[in-house]
């Protein structure tokens, strides 16, 4: 007997047979598809499956060139697109091949391609959660949504949460859950409709919430300008074929996130997702499972509106805690500075609890570690307030100048922020008046996205810094970490830095142990080596989280070279991320070199009459071990020489001149040195080095203290190696 999942699985082969141009296979499989169908003796399984029977027929005859029209209507021509309704536009985010920059921002500098390296990272990155996710790029509006069966997406469905697979019956289409589904009803999303329900994603949420009231408030679609199809108003629409494409930022770049229209349906005929309370709305389900895909299912472990809202609109993210134990910490300033940017439409904002008791979160009506979104901020009368919106849609704020506040809320606040107390005590939809003091006793951190047009330059590397490659921890030595130079003009502003690592699986987003961060030196763009030796202009702080944001402000003086540096506290796996850079002028940004040609790693002892210590001690510094350097043929070369030893010792190192392979030359130095002895480690980083010999003798500051020693010569040109003593 025919079963319905065999059916399905016959126009699943006819639809990839179709979209691989295979039309004699394609018209084979939709015929066997009808048949089958016609053949059903279950007359509600075949009512409900008729409407596949007409459209599998419907292609049929279309492959074989049989045309049916309307009358008084032209034929239409053959296309392999969708009808116009259908036809994706190019939105007014104009997308730059490949994508190293984001809307409205000029490239800074003047390579515009991708390195070999930057492609093998995103390509390398593409693979999240099992699943390949490539950049979106101008080819893709191009994309083909309509189809002659409902399209299914062939990476499966997504897990479900435990609370979801609790109540769980099956994956209904959109079309089934409503007469007539819309993407979204009206001329706007509206972030009043949103409810989340089982998924713990109050953060996403939150996320679509204060993107769907920047779009209403600012008429700017930067949150439904990602969904795809659209029609000729460049407006996305509901898509009868089930097929939409949601343009993500992702691992350092757009990318395109395919999914179908099936969501998850309880036993109570409800939605067991994110979803509009407009019963024919459908924007909020679908977003959240295009990022819940992407994430690894509907089992997500929790984010942060940073990281949600970036990958919904690419929108810079900075973190601003509401608690600080620093002196310098400015409450006013932060809330001044927050709702300049909120009123002007510069920024998106969430904010989210910290921990709380249960007695707290009674007497209060707030949710422990929970995100908010933040819709509205004023200072009237020298009171600062918020409003929030809690994702749930229910369950708000119980203390000053929440709708229970009889002492508060004058008439004359009320007509100011268009509130009524006793109104919205009869219906909770989440949303709540609270004030700046409260959310500093019982919030933690305020989550902002800023708009990149803020800017007009932009530039972006993505590289890897692999496991192998620098200490554990950045305690003593730095002079392996990615490094870059910034080169910034004279001028008023600042130059912002977002590093962001790439994450592929959601074991890693679930325990991230990489705590990342970008150190900044004022060293003339030279390559450092000691991580307090300069102190870093900018030390920035170590997160676990994806991103992190540092701002150098230019000096109105005299332009500036700075030297980034990726640092990690505990390097375990090799780290995949980009580096870009955004500013309202021009500037450049590059990997710190040389590439060196030649890499020497040796090891030695000091040991018994070898233990000569420093110089101080002339008698027995001369029996340290030696070695010598013949540095050729080029004219000059950059030389780095490093020794690490045991961190209880200090070490240096001399380099010596022997002879030069030009004699008309002058030698740059008779002989070179570490300078103070440092634990553990020391280099010497010397450019522009004549062809010739050298000698190196590394030593301890004291005599007769034994212990192996490492040595690592990097150059680059040619150098050989031997030791003397």
């Amino acid at each position: 007997m025919t079963s319905e999942g065999e059916i399905r699985s016959i126009l699943g082969r006819a639809l990839d047979a179709d979209e691989a141009g295979r039309k004699d296979e394609a018209i084979d499989l939709y015929g066997q598809a009808v048949e089958k169908i016609l053949r059903l003796e279950d007359r509600e399984k075949r009512e409900k499956l008729n409407k596949f029977a007409k459209q599998a027929l419907d292609r049929a005859e279309e492959l074989k060139g049989i045309r049916h029209q309307a009358s008084g209507q032209a034929a239409p021509q053959a296309s392999r697109h969708s009808p116009t309704v259908l036809q994706p536009v190019k939105s007014s985010s104009v997308l730059v091949s490949p994508s190293r920059a984001g809307p409205a921002l000029e490239i800074s500098g003047a390579r515009h391609a991708y390195t070999n390296e930057e492609k093998k990272v995103l390509e390398h990155t593409s693979h999240i959660n099992a699943k390949v996710y490539v950049p979106f790029m101008d080819i893709d509006l191009l994309e083909k949504f309509h189809f002659p069966m409902p399209f299914t997406d062939k990476d499966g469905q997504l897990e479900l949460a435990p609370k979801q697979k609790r109540d769980f019956v099956s994956w209904v289409r959109v079309s089934e859950l409503c007469e007539q589904p819309q993407l979204i009803v009206g001329d706007h999303a509206d972030f009043y409709s949103i409810r989340q329900t089982v998924v713990s994603d109050c953060s996403f949420v939150a996320s679509l919430a204060v993107a769907s009231q920047f779009e209403k408030k600012f008429r700017r679609r930067i949150l439904t300008s990602i969904i795809y199809p659209r029609n000729s108003k460049d407006e996305p629409i509901y898509n009868p074929s089930g097929k939409y494409t949601i343009r993500m930022h992702v691992n350092g770049i757009p990318r395109k996130v395919v999914i179908d229209d099936y969501l998850p349906l309880g036993r109570y005929n409800q939605l067991l997702c994110s979803y509009s309370s407009n019963k024919s709305e459908f924007w909020v389900s679908l977003l959240e499972k295009a990022y819940m895909k992407l994430m690894g299912g509907y089992d997500f472990p929790g984010s942060n509106s940073n990281i949600d809202l970036h990958a919904l609109t690419g929108w810079i993210p900075e973190r601003a805690l509401v608690k600080s134990d620093e002196p310098d910490f400015n409450a006013d300033a932060v809330f001044n500075r927050l709702q300049e940017g909120l009123s002007m439409g510069r920024c998106l904002v969430t904010v989210a609890t910290g921990e709380l008791t249960d007695a707290e979160a009674e007497r209060t009506g707030l949710v422990s570690t929970h995100a908010y979104a933040v819709l509205d901020m004023r200072e009237v009368d020298g009171v600062k307030l918020l409003q929030l919106k809690n994702p749930w849609s229910h369950l708000r704020w119980r203390g000053n100048y929440s709708e229970l506040d009889v002492v508060h809320w004058t008439p004359e606040l009320q007509r100011t922020l268009g509130y009524d107390p006793k109104l919205a005590a009869t219906y909770d939809n989440g949303v709540f008046w609270i004030d700046y003091r409260s959310i500093m006793n019982f919030f933690d951190v305020f989550y902002l996205n800023w708009d990149p047009a803020l800017f007009q330059y932009t530039y972006c590397i993505h590289q890897a810094w692999s496991a192998g490659i620098g200490p554990t921890k950045d305690a003593y030595n730095v002079g392996d970490n990615p490094q870059f130079s910034l080169t910034v003009p004279a001028g008023r502003g600042s130059v912002w830095i977002l590093l962001t690592r790439h994450i592929t699986s959601i074991e890693d987003f679930r325990e991230n142990h990489e705590y990342i961060t970008v150190l900044v030196y004022n060293s003339n763009g030279r390559r450092v080596y000691y991580p307090t030796d300069p102190p870093p202009y900018i030390d920035g702080v170590r997160i676990n989280s994806p991103h992190y944001l540092c701002k150098i402000r230019l000096d109105p003086g005299a332009e500036r070279r700075y030297t980034l540096v990726v640092s990690q506290y505990e390097k375990t796996a090799t780290i995949y991320y980009s580096l870009r850079a955004y500013s309202r002028t021009r500037f450049e940004l590059k990997p710190l070199g040389p590439q060196y040609t030649t890499v020497e790693n040796l090891s030695g002892e000091w040991k018994g009459r070898t233990a000569g210590g420093c110089q101080n001690h002339p008698l027995t510094y001369k029996n340290n071990p030696l070695y010598r350097l013949h540095i050729g043929p080029a004219d000059t070369s950059d030389l780095v020489i490093e020794l690490r030893g045991p961190k209880v010792y200090q070490v240096g190192l001399e380099l010596t001149v022997v002879s030069l392979a030009d004699e008309t030359v002058t030698a740059p130095f008779v002989s070179q040195k570490t300078g103070v002895y440092r634990s553990g480690f020391c280099v010497l980083d010397l450019a522009g080095i004549p062809a010739g010999v050298y000698q190196v003798r590394p030593s301890t500051f004291l005599p007769d203290q034994e212990s192996p020693f490492f040595l690592k010569v990097k150059s680059t040109t040619n150098v050989v190696i031997e030791k003397l003593a």
